[in-house]
């Protein structure tokens, strides 16, 4: 039998490993996305930021990330309400068959989003709203809300009931209990499920696709036609910058989860 620190050294190789064949393929797009070839070569013979320059020059490219993000911020405001009033009344409101209403919110996570594609685009083509917009991100809501359904009923787990009692008894209404106490003290995980919900819309594709068009193209769906007619380094620099706003993302939500822990250290 293997000892305790023979177990431990291979444990720890095995995640080295493994870290390395995650973060491995991040690595090489980040210098292609740096490289000065006509064509997307690793490693690169040559060092130039042209692609970025291309990338941030090009209209179609800036009209698609700015696609990206006004979809993405307005599914996340939508998301984040109704997720945050339906984790609120499934936890403290008596609703009949409280289950059932769950597992139908976190249906889209178990659908195919192909499935769920196909479905909203015939209803967006009966009503014309196929290149709509903010149609585009109520449907990106829809993939979104089990996640923040998720994130937030773990933050208003942590929000005492007796806090909202004693508001109550003191004489705030109903109202003031929601936006005094309750609002407040499950703020951060409130900015956590709405950075997530944005990372679900910036990076949804098959959505997209059926309801873009030419007119909504979102960043996704660019890299995706770009891909189609040709493989070029710009690719990897749009990629590159994906990958900096999602760890931006990341790095904000963990400061807010290390904060919180901070604010409540008997949690």
């Amino acid at each position: 039998m293997m000892g305790p620190v023979l177990r431990a050294t291979l444990l720890r190789v095995l995640v080295v490993l493994l870290c390395f064949g995650l973060l491995a393929p991040i690595v090489i797009v980040a210098i292609a996305s740096f490289s000065g070839d006509g064509y997307l070569k690793f490693p690169p013979e040559s060092l130039s930021t042209r692609w970025y320059a291309r990338f941030l020059g090009d209209p179609r490219w800036r009209q698609a990330i700015l696609n990206s993000f006004l979809i993405g911020a307005l599914a996340s405001a939508l998301s984040t309400l109704i997720g945050f009033l339906a984790a609120y009344a499934m936890l403290r409101g008596r609703l009949p068959l409280r289950r059932v209403v769950a597992a139908l919110l976190l249906t889209p996570v178990i659908v195919p989003h192909v499935i769920t594609a196909v479905a909203i685009y015939f209803l967006s083509a009966r009503f014309g709203l196929v290149s709509v917009r903010p149609w585009i991100a109520v449907a990106h809501s829809v993939v979104a809300l089990p996640v923040v359904l998720v994130i937030l009923q773990s933050a208003l787990r942590t929000v005492d009931p007796a806090l909202e009692r004693a508001a109550m008894v003191f004489g705030c209404t109903r109202w003031g209990v929601f936006h005094r106490v309750v609002l407040p003290l499950a703020l951060p995980g409130v900015v956590s499920a709405a950075l997530f919900a944005f990372l679900t819309s910036f990076d949804e594709l098959v959505i997209s696709i059926f309801l873009a068009g030419f007119r909504s193209e979102t960043l996704p769906v660019r890299i995706w036609n770009s891909l189609l007619l040709e493989v070029e380094p710009t690719i990897a620099a749009v990629s590159t910058l994906l990958i900096a706003v999602t760890t931006i993302a990341l790095g904000i939500d963990a400061l807010l989860r290390r904060r919180r822990g901070e604010g409540f250290p008997g949690r």
